[in-house]
């Protein structure tokens, strides 16, 4: 019978700045919980401490650095990575005296092997808790580009991610414990570090021409897209936006309770279909310290929400903490430039707020659109809102389909509304109701 390995167990450590209230400092760390939950580590304590910054060698201070080490079994001192020079006789009277010990009645409880902190770290203090505590440490950028790195499906993702992690770890390297003696050969004259470090730049590099070569593929099929109508859904990770894309186009989107569930952009038409179609993309979620190698390893896969239409900014309506995470969106997308697209606030999960909630909402933001992805009528009146925004773009022509083009009438059909049909000695004339856009481009291909 096989032995299910134990789940890794971990504390979390988060610093409170002056600037930082007690509602957003203890939403963060309930929100490390569940990024370490989401790797599949089981949080078994947590320590915080109010301090003026997070750049101390140490982070914490002695006091706490004691209470976390008590915690994960360390010594509380940062100390030396060097063993202690010890004299012969006292190795062997140390050696007997192990020896003759009794054996523990009863094993204790096994102590954490992490240490997760809620904020990004410098290698000199990743490599000062380590020293004090005994466990492996992790910062929040770590734990973030971990579960990216878990999560990528795609190719380009996977390519994304990978460039991500390796621009993370480069400046994280150390010395292996057999010493950074020279290389002989090629690379003569690089310790074992300057040779790690040079294949990563090197792997990066080539990463970079990977994803080049994938992205003008991406590149080219959104200017394919390019006139038709397409709405992105953005926010926050875990505000429901897969739920809503499935609730919306009718497809089986991966739709889980885990923070970063998807990172791959999936595209499909608004269902029931409309003419012209509606294009709904679902783009990777944000969080808070979204690491910014990330959001620009992401950036061709943010492009969906840049060349969008509208953005729909979804939002969990039932998080204390749902202001910040719009503003946390709405930072990235200014970074990319999207923020000049047309939007729209979706406060999503309002079958979780109370009448009294609903009530402050909507006097708060009184052009929302409120509703919840599983309440099909909400979803209905979304789709309704949909279809009327882009009806206020839409303009109506009149096309002449020449008897030589027949085979183009498809394009027609799928770029606008054909509102009547009717022929004379030239061909088709076509009356056609769409965006100014797509009619232009018509009318050039059937000139």
């Amino acid at each position: 019978m096989e032995t299910k390995a134990p789940t890794p167990r971990a504390v979390l450590v988060g610093i409170q700045t002056p600037e930082v209230d007690d509602i957003a400092h203890a939403a963060s760390l309930e929100e490390l919980g569940r990024l370490v939950k989401t790797l599949g580590y089981e949080v078994v304590g947590s320590v915080s401490q109010r301090r003026e910054g997070t750049g101390a060698g140490s982070l914490l201070g002695s006091g706490k650095l004691a209470e976390l080490a008590a915690l994960t079994g360390g010594t509380g001192e940062i100390g030396t990575m060097a063993p202690p020079p010890r004299a012969k006789a006292r190795q062997r009277f140390e050696g007997a005296a192990e020896a003759a010990a009794p054996e523990p009645e009863e094993a204790a409880a096994p102590k954490p092997e992490f240490v997760i902190v809620d904020h990004e770290l410098s290698p000199s203090q990743i490599r000062n808790l380590e020293r004090a505590t005994g466990a492996q440490v992790l910062d929040r950028t770590g734990v973030i580009v971990e579960i990216f790195h878990r999560h990528a499906n795609t190719r380009e993702a996977k390519l994304q991610v990978e460039m991500a992690r390796l621009k993370y770890v480069a400046p994280r390297l150390r010395e292996s414990s057999g010493g950074g003696g020279r290389q002989q050969g090629p690379g003569a004259g690089e310790t074992s570090l300057d040779l790690d470090r040079r294949k990563i730049r090197d792997r990066i590099s080539e990463l970079k021409d990977q994803l080049e070569a994938v992205q003008r593929d991406g590149d080219n099929r959104r200017s394919a897209r390019r006139d038709q109508l397409r709405v992105a859904l953005v926010g926050y990770t875990n505000a429901g936006k897969s739920s809503l894309m499935r609730a919306l186009t009718g497809s089986q989107v991966l739709v889980e309770d885990k923070l970063f569930a998807t990172l791959d952009t999936t595209v499909r038409i608004l269902q029931p279909e409309t003419r012209p179609r509606i294009l709904v993309s679902d783009t990777v979620g944000f969080i808070k310290q979204l690491p910014h190698d990330l959001v620009a390893s992401f950036r061709s896969t943010l492009a969906e929400a840049l060349e969008a239409s509208l953005l729909l900014f979804v939002v969990d309506a039932s998080d204390p903490t749902y202001e910040a995470q719009l503003e946390v969106s709405r930072s990235v997308l200014r970074e990319i430039g999207a923020d000049a697209v047309p939007s729209r606030l979706v406060l999503n999960k309002m079958d979780r707020v109370d009448a009294a909630g609903r009530a402050a909402l909507a006097e708060k933001h009184p052009d929302a659109i409120m509703l919840s992805a599983h309440a099909p009528e909400d979803v209905a009146a979304l789709r309704e809102t949909l279809i009327a925004f882009f009806e206020a773009q839409m303009e109506e022509d009149v096309l002449m389909l020449p008897y030589a083009k027949q085979g183009l009438i498809g394009e027609v059909y799928e770029s606008a509304r054909v509102l009547s049909e009717d022929f004379n000695e030239a061909g088709r004339v076509l009356k056609v109701r769409g965006l100014p856009g797509a009619i232009a481009r018509l009318r050039r291909s059937l000139a």
